[in-house]
């Protein structure tokens, strides 16, 4: 008999599982000053091929921190690839690095507020939005559930997982 998680967790394209409470509770978060030097730090082919990832949203605490950090391994990411960015900071002094970028915004508000959209969540979810950071070039968005109300509601969660997989996409396509 095979175990089905697996199976499950295979079709997701999650390769290595850790149990929640092998997982220590630890957030790097880039600070916003040296977001461009990490971001140009592409010495790694693996990173420029990749692609860096933003997550836009406010600092996650508790259940949602470990979300945070099981969201960064599963997806593979080492620390020069990602940010976590406050949606209060000045856009217009985002720097695009080399390598593609995808902006993940953690909630309907911040994904308002980055793209100036006006529509609630459920009609920003499923489309590419775009931050707009005043140069010539615009940065895929995809809009999802905060992390605390994804723990909330398991069929959110699911859909934070989707939302996932299609930023992870359109970052492949960049």
């Amino acid at each position: 008999m095979t175990n089905t998680h697996s199976t499950f967790l295979k079709e997701m394209g999650i390769t290595e599982w850790t149990s929640r409470d092998a997982v220590q509770p630890s957030i790097e978060v880039a600070n916003p000053g040296n977001s461009a030097a990490a971001a140009s730090d592409n010495s790694s082919s693996q990173i420029a091929s990749r692609g860096i990832w933003w997550f836009f949203g406010t600092e996650p605490q508790g259940d949602a921190q470990v979300l945070f950090q099981n969201i960064i391994r599963v997806l593979g990411l080492s620390k020069h690839e990602w940010s976590l960015k406050n949606p209060t900071e000045n856009l217009s002094q985002l720097i695009s690095p080399e390598s593609p970028v995808v902006v993940f915004a953690f909630g309907g508000p911040v994904a308002q507020k980055i793209t100036g959209e006006r529509d609630p969540l459920p009609q920003l979810r499923d489309t590419v939005l775009a931050l707009n950071t005043g140069n010539e070039e615009e940065i895929p968005v995809i809009a999802s559930f905060e992390l605390s109300q994804a723990l909330n509601k398991p069929q959110e969660k699911a859909l934070l997982w989707q939302d996932l997989l299609m930023a992870r996409s359109v970052l492949q396509n960049c």
